[in-house]
């Protein structure tokens, strides 16, 4: 697949690329798995020599000897036998006085796994050699929790040492529009909407689908679910590398939150776990969940919901983690049916969120949200605010545009307006798939 968007992460690393020539630099480049870290670094990155390493989970030893052939390879330079990365990072930093080039590390939080000193190592010979260095080191990671530990804890080596940070989003709509019209020219809205629910924007399953053929809804839900499908084991893989085996309670509140028990009473109700801690971790330290408040309310309100960020993530709770028995017979028929059945329902709760999202990407809004009341009534399912212009969007979302009722949404939207006190000018929307 040809490579989409991302102009303004290669802007970024190319601007940075320039002024390594004169300023040693170190990028952290962070994303989910196989958001497309790597191919975003290796198109950007194209001006100097370019040493790519990755960090596999291997001896320490073994990973030198390979580094070692990569660098001569790229470089030209024979660096000899090293056992420990520490000295052979040294050995980059002095030859980078001499050389500009590009030292990409891939999968950084490994050395966790290989020997958790180096991160202290490569403190102090950064600070050592910076100096003078013409280095352009770049540091990717996938696992969130490891990195942000690493570059984000002050009691962390290499706390404050990033001279820049890029955390890679999904896809946004426009660029996905732009991916499933070259496969599928004669696109339909529910075509669009079911590559956004099953990938979420994520460059890998983005690829994964549309290469098999898979660029309509039908043959989109087939490749999820289907036989030797690479999505089925995705989503275990995933948070097994975040939380290890230490993952039970927290599979238990996912399943709750893709199946709608968004407050923190409905999880404890429908889990039986005291979901307290564990939904403090999934946001702050695993960043797999977000909280979110109705418009309006202040940081104190308990009126407090949770949704999973990740959309692929929560198809796979919703119909993978839901249905696993008959995944792991292989009735993946019976799963197929159940996705379909719920298809209309669960895709409309989607299409709130990628509206939603649509409205932030334009730029004209400084907060898009929702809005509903303690007692869980007069839900609004867009408030999309612009407070330099005094300007408020409310809006209703509906699959179809003939469900859609503005009168009832000015009377359900009536305490937001009464709290506004006329200082802003309100605009009322019905939004449907037409929309999109």
């Amino acid at each position: 697949m040809k490579f989409y968007g991302r102009d303004k992460e290669i802007e970024l690393l190319r601007r940075i690329e320039e002024l390594s020539s004169n300023y040693a630099q170190m990028t952290v480049v962070t994303g989910r798995r196989r958001i497309g870290k790597t191919t975003l670094v290796k198109r950007a990155c194209k001006r100097l020599p370019f040493v790519y390493l990755f960090i596999g989970r291997k001896s320490e030893t073994m990973l030198c000897r390979e580094f070692a052939e990569v660098i001569l390879n790229t470089l030209g330079i024979d660096l000899g036998e090293f056992t420990s990365f520490s000295r052979l990072f040294t050995v980059l930093m002095k030859q980078s006085k001499i050389v500009n080039f590009t030292l990409v590390l891939d999968e950084f939080q490994n050395f966790r796994f290989v020997n958790e000193g180096v991160f202290s190592d490569m403190q102090n010979i950064w600070d050592t050699y910076k100096d003078e260095s013409k280095i352009n080191l770049i540091v990717c990671g996938s696992v969130n929790s490891m990195m942000s530990k690493i570059f984000d804890d002050k009691k962390e080596p290499l706390y404050g040492r990033a001279s820049n940070r890029l955390l890679l989003q999904p896809f946004p709509t426009l660029v996905l529009k732009e991916i499933l019209g070259d496969f599928n020219p004669d696109y339909t809205h529910d075509d669009l909407l079911t590559l956004y629910m099953t990938t979420g924007g994520v460059a890998k399953y983005v690829e994964e689908m549309l290469i098999h053929g898979a660029s309509c809804k039908e043959t989109m839900l087939k490749q999820f679910i289907g036989y030797g499908s690479y999505f089925v084991p995705e989503g275990k893989e995933m948070l097994s590398d975040e939380m290890g085996h230490d993952s039970g309670n927290y599979f238990s509140i996912l399943n709750a939150i893709a199946e709608g028990k968004n407050s923190r009473g409905d999880i404890k109700s429908y889990t039986g776990i005291e979901p307290g801690g564990y939904l403090d971790k999934l946001e702050k330290q695993y960043d797999l969940i977000y909280r979110y408040r109705p418009y309006l309310a202040t940081e104190q309100s308990h009126n407090v919901k949770y949704g999973i960020k990740d959309n692929f993530l929560r198809f796979w709770f919703r119909f993978v983690q839901k249905y696993i028995s008959a995944v792991e017979i292989g009735n993946t028929d019976y799963v197929l049916k159940k996705m379909q059945a719920d298809y209309e329902t669960y895709s409309g709760l989607v299409l709130e969120q990628y509206l939603r999202q649509q409205f932030a990407e334009t730029g004209c809004y400084n907060l898009v949200t929702n809005y509903w009341e303690r007692d869980g009534n007069n839900e609004i399912d867009l408030v999309a605010v612009n407070e330099v212009e005094r300007h408020i969007t409310i809006g209703e979302i509906k699959r179809q545009a003939q469900r859609i009722n503005i009168n009832l949404l000015k009377e359900k939207a009536s305490h937001i307006v009464a709290k506004l006190h006329r200082r802003y000018t309100i605009e009322y929307v019905g939004l449907s798939m037409d929309d999109m």
